[in-house]
């Protein structure tokens, strides 16, 4: 699209409506697409071509984010520069902040001269939530943190401070209106068709209207509050300096109270970026709005702005408002477990997550989808820590709390020079009595309690990223158990995690699938059987891929020892068929002469390998995509594979051992032992563990 170039008295960079309004004026200006959201932002000289100097248009987009460079960012050292050359300001504010505190304080030394603390407790948890609330954004975001943090607050706590909300007073439409106007260039009532004449509602941070664009879209206007860069900055840096004071005079804490303090600032400090609030959206979108049933709405970035952000409106109730959905015939208990899905995939394959899925922030819409909203809030797992997360569900699955307690380490919630010694059975005594019946079973909230006690005894560093999972967990769970009180979400996550573990390549991933089917050199068919009797569950697990995948990996030279699992699991396999075959060949010989043949023992260990076998291929079969011919039409390109042939040697001469052996047993040996094992040794069998089947 040719401009004409129009040459401002000074280089500026335009709002987004003055940069329509200029373009509007331009004489040679030809017709803009429908989006509309492109704007002259620079002049651009293309020597090379000859050509004379243009004006290049950017996107609506690209503007909002140009415009909000001087947005301001969390930098600690800056703040306390700031503040240290304001002394009788910060005075000021730490002295209501004590005197807010002191009564409190003055409550717990009197609960515990008397004894009872532990009567009280949650009392005052309930009184030390409302304090949070009347200090304002900063100690309310501070509540909200802390109710993740079981290695700094004891549970009674943890569990008051989850219902901290951030509502707050509207401050007034005139200051409103007036932040609209400085961040996109004119009055409300010029840019929007239709605003509600007071905002719909309020929180901590900012305040919603509802409007409507000139061409026809309900929209969500969120404006932000004044002075709050001032104010949130001045109570952080206050809080930072107590939390400084504390590491140093007190030993007994053992997290890094400065650190955590700095990672709540940053995420505040964002969230007070619509910008940023609005790329979080788009990049959800992206990642997770091709998800059935999932709806994420879009933003107008051409009414957007770093203190202004514009939003579809989506229309949808609240998935806690069980009577308006059920009036809808909106099935929610699906909703529910479309969003543990969505949230698993968050966690555990993007590593994008949305760190505060409050009832308020998932919609059931008219068209039976799950709605997300408000996306200033969003944190990251890196890869490492998404499989480390992967390693410790297959080491809890096998009750391998050493290896757990391990993965702490390795997931930083633990120092390497950690004495392990009093904290796996700690971590046992947790999990044994939950895993009793069956994983799927468990309830994520009284296992999170539970493993909290632990933490707050023993030097546990709750990771941001940790407390952030377990908040969004946490809170999507008592969503769902309030939908369903019956509801378990690790159920529902069990095929996913299934799906992973047979799927993805990663070597940490290998490892764990090897650990989860071999246990002291036995194979366990009962778990492959459970993982893909549960991966079949998964609505994107493809069969074909998986077995392509398998097959790659086993002839690669990381499958040396799967494939001499595979050979003694066929030889024993095939032994048994056909020592079954033999002896009811003999049972019809006899029949005809008069005779009772004596009849083989197969142990029962075989039995139960065989039975397994005709039951995992049955799950393929009735597996959506699995083909049979396309198995059937692979043979031929395995068997020139060298691995293959040898595999078939293998199996062949130890076959032959075995018919040997039985043939010195039944005509040399006057007593015949209860069955043959593979290595010639008659030991003690080792005992099968089974993994608990996920309803």
């Amino acid at each position: 699209m040719n401009v004409k170039t129009v040459q401002p008295a000074s280089p500026q960079t335009y709002s987004n409506l003055q940069t329509r309004a200029a373009l509007n004026n331009l004489a040679e200006l030809e017709t803009l697409p429908p989006q509309a959201a492109q704007v002259e932002l620079d002049t651009v000289t293309e020597a090379d071509a000859g050509a004379e100097p243009r004006q290049i248009l950017k996107s609506a987009k690209d503007i909002a984010i140009e415009s909000a460079k001087d947005a301001v960012r969390y930098d600690p050292e800056a703040i306390a520069a700031h503040y240290g050359r304001r002394p009788f300001l910060v005075w000021g504010r730490l002295l209501s902040v004590v005197w807010t505190f002191f009564g409190f304080a003055l409550s717990l030394w009197w609960d515990g001269s008397r004894g009872k603390t532990a009567i009280n407790q949650k009392r005052r948890a309930a009184r030390l939530r409302e304090i949070l609330s009347q200090l304002g954004p900063a100690f309310i975001k501070i509540g909200q943190a802390l109710s993740t943090r079981p290695d700094l607050v004891p549970p009674a706590y943890l569990e008051e401070l989850t219902f901290l909300q951030d509502q707050l007073p509207a401050f007034p439409n005139e200051v409103a209106f007036q932040f609209i106007q400085e961040e996109l260039g004119a009055h409300p009532y010029e840019i929007y068709a239709e605003i509600t004449p007071n905002p719909i509602a309020a929180a901590s941070l900012g305040q919603v209207y509802k409007g409507k664009l000139k061409t026809g879209e309900s929209v969500a206007i969120k404006v932000q509050r004044p002075d709050l860069a001032e104010n949130i900055g001045l109570d952080i840096y206050i809080l930072r300096q107590a939390a400084l004071w504390a590491q140093k005079n007190f030993k007994v804490i053992r997290s890094d109270l400065a650190g955590i303090m700095d990672e709540l600032g940053a995420r505040i400090y964002e969230e007070m970026d619509y910008t940023q609030e609005g790329h979080n959206a788009e990049r959800f979108a992206q990642l997770y709005g091709h998800l059935k049933d999932i709806y994420v709405p879009k933003i107008y970035w051409e009414y957007t702005g770093r203190r202004v952000l514009t939003m579809e409106w989506i229309t949808g109730t609240k998935l806690t408002n069980l009577e308006a959905i059920k009036a809808q015939g909106i099935d929610a208990p699906y909703l529910i477990e479309v969003g543990v899905q969505c949230s698993l995939r968050q966690l555990l394959e993007h590593g994008f997550f949305h760190a505060d899925p409050h009832p308020g922030n998932l919609l059931a819409t008219p068209d039976g989808q799950l709605a997300y909203l408000d996306f200033g809030m969003m944190s990251e797992v890196k890869p490492y820590q998404r499989y480390g997360l992967l390693e410790a569900v297959v080491h809890l699955v096998n009750r391998d709390f050493e290896g757990l307690a391990k993965d702490y380490v390795k997931l930083e919630f633990l120092t390497p020079d950690t004495d392990l010694t009093p904290i796996i059975p700690a971590l046992a005594s947790v999990f044994n009595n939950a895993l009793g019946a069956s994983v799927a079973e468990l309830n994520f909230k009284s296992i999170t309690d539970e493993l909290s006690a632990v933490m707050y005894e023993y030097p546990f560093r709750v990771p941001a990223y940790y407390a952030l999972i377990i908040r969004s967990l946490v809170t999507l769970e008592g969503i769902a158990i309030n939908v369903d009180p019956e509801f378990k979400v690790l159920s529902k996550a069990y095929p996913y995690v299934a799906k992973r573990l047979l799927s993805d390549p990663a070597p940490e991933l290998r490892t764990s699938l090897k650990e989860l089917l071999f246990k002291e050199g036995e194979f366990r068919w009962n778990r492959l059987e459970n993982l893909l009797n549960n991966a079949r569950s998964s609505d994107d697990y493809d069969i074909s891929k998986i077995l392509n995948q398998a097959l790659e990996y086993l002839f690669s030279e990381r499958g040396d020892f799967i494939r001499d699992r595979i050979v003694t699991e066929l030889v024993k396999s095939i032994d048994a068929i056909s020592n079954n075959a033999l002896a009811n060949a003999k049972a019809v010989v006899g029949e005809w002469f008069g005779v009772t043949p004596s009849q083989p023992v197969v142990s029962e260990t075989e039995q139960k390998n065989l039975e397994h076998i005709k039951r995992i291929w049955g799950i393929l079969q009735s597996t959506p995509g699995f083909d049979g011919m396309k198995v059937l039409q692979l043979l031929p390109q395995l068997l020139i594979k060298p691995e293959v042939q040898n595999m078939g040697q293998q199996v062949v001469s130890r076959l032959a051992q075995r018919a040997v052996t039985r043939l010195i047993r039944e005509f040399l040996l006057a007593e015949e032992p209860a069955a043959i094992p593979e290595n010639g040794s008659y030991g003690k069998a080792s005992p099968q563990l089974s993994l608990p089947a996920a309803k």
